[in-house]
């Protein structure tokens, strides 16, 4: 059965994308539970992907950790079976399920034939809404993830970016470090597993993208019977907030050969007019990989770096423009200030119609690998809603893209890009990059 499922992945990863375009339809329960479907029943099976909002953000302060945790032992035991049993339960039907935690999502994929959909929902069920965190599963998922954060603590990046977001975010939760602290994680008990879980996987923060073969009345019936006994009502969500430090330079001494910056400024929301030509802007600046502006100038022509980078960050409360480099602790300085340079040179000139037409034709064209599997359909699907957009912005959101100018960049740019208020945490030794604070 496994060999099956495998197959008709395989088969199923090319048949969605030959549709001439997705219809893709919002499926609501008695009850008021919503879902984005695109049928395809061509193929027997189905993938679900369901996303809670707000995850690690509603810990308290002295929990630190909790939801991490929590969301980690949803596969290690529930109902009346262990985690082995779990498992084996899920390989006997040829199930996939995959649980998983960030800042501000708890995040569940499932995969399964339709022939066992009733019992894989039912299963998925067991592990949503009757967790065990049992006495061994709790100790040894707590060992690792008392592991991840001891590596780190020595890790450059984890560093700076603790560091960046404690600044930029001061008094918020995103201040925090979602995973929890050696402290907070080491004092969590089972009955905190049970807060958080109760706290957390709630129906008011749910979010479900289904792909495959079931009809709108089927996932209406299925979405009831799979989350119809979760609570109606979380822990409220944070306020929303804005970039909080201010420019300058924060420096986290740290001896190892070569120095990691993060950086960044306040940013803009993905609902504001501006903001998809602030995305085609960021391609050409930074996110361009070796076509973009400031790996050419700090990587290629000068030889700094092996990786420069920006990006738009956005949370669901707080947006930030920004950008990660690493290099010598001798060079550090240098590829800082370009690209403080190339930051002004952008805000200042724009972008060339050939650096526009490239940008265009990579970020449209790679666009439909998005859609070359079923699970990454359905995970645009979930992903859509959470970031409330219309139901037809996979279909449109190429166009967009091709509508965006010259002008638009350049007005986009010299509103937003502001190297005077770009914040750097330098984490390293570096030379002549001294701190502001």
């Amino acid at each position: 059965m496994i060999k099956l499922l495998t197959l008709c992945t395989a088969i199923l990863f090319a048949a969605i994308p030959a549709k001439a375009e997705l219809n893709i339809q919002e499926v609501t329960s008695k009850s008021g539970i919503k879902a984005w479907l695109l049928n395809e029943p061509s193929i027997p099976m189905i993938s679900l992907n369901i996303g809670f909002r707000g995850a690690s953000t509603t810990d308290p302060d002295d929990k630190l950790g909790a939801t991490y945790l929590m969301a980690g032992l949803l596969e290690e035991g529930a109902g009346n079976m262990d985690a082995t049993a779990f498992k084996r339960a899920a390989e006997g039907l040829a199930t996939s399920f995959g649980f998983d935690s960030s800042r501000e999502r708890i995040s569940i994929t499932a995969e399964f034939l339709t022939k066992n959909r009733d019992a894989s929902v039912e299963l998925l069920k067991t592990a949503l809404t009757q967790p065990t965190f049992d006495d061994t599963a709790f100790e040894r998922t707590k060992a690792q993830v008392l592991s991840i954060i001891a590596r780190n603590q020595s890790d450059p990046e984890e560093i700076a970016s603790s560091t960046f977001n404690a600044l930029a975010f001061a008094g918020h939760p995103y201040a925090r470090p979602y995973r929890g602290t050696t402290e907070s994680v080491t004092a969590l008990t089972q009955d905190d597993m049970r807060k958080a879980h109760a706290s957390t996987m709630t129906k008011d923060r749910l979010f479900v993208g289904v792909v495959g073969d079931i009809t709108a009345d089927e996932l209406a019936i299925m979405l009831e019977e799979l989350f119809g006994d979760l609570p109606e009502n979380g822990a409220p969500l944070p306020e929303p907030i804005k970039f909080q430090a201010a420019g300058g330079t924060t420096v986290v001494d740290f001896d190892i050969p070569q120095s990691t910056a993060i950086w960044g400024h306040q940013g803009i929301a993905q609902d504001d007019p501006d903001f998809f030509a602030a995305y085609v802007m960021n391609r050409v600046l930074g996110g361009g990989g070796f076509t973009s502006r400031l790996t050419q100038e700090v990587r290629e022509k000068r030889g700094l770096t092996y990786g420069v980078y920006s990006y738009m960050a956005g949370f669901d409360q707080a947006d930030y423009y920004g950008g990660s480099v690493s290099s010598g602790n001798e060079t550090i300085g240098d590829a800082i200030d370009i690209i403080k340079h190339e930051w002004d040179r952008m805000a200042a000139g724009g972008v060339t119609d050939a650096e526009l037409d490239a940008a265009k034709k990579y970020m449209t064209g790679s666009y439909p690998l998005r859609f070359d599997g079923n699970g990454k359909i359905a995970n645009l699907l979930t992903y859509s809603q959470m970031n409330d957009f219309p139901i037809d912005y996979p279909k449109n959101r190429n166009s967009y893209i091709e509508a965006v100018t010259k002008e638009d960049i350049a007005r986009v740019a010299e509103r937003i890009l502001h190297s005077d208020k770009m914040r750097f945490v330098v984490v390293g030794t570096p030379v002549d990059v001294p701190s502001t604070d």
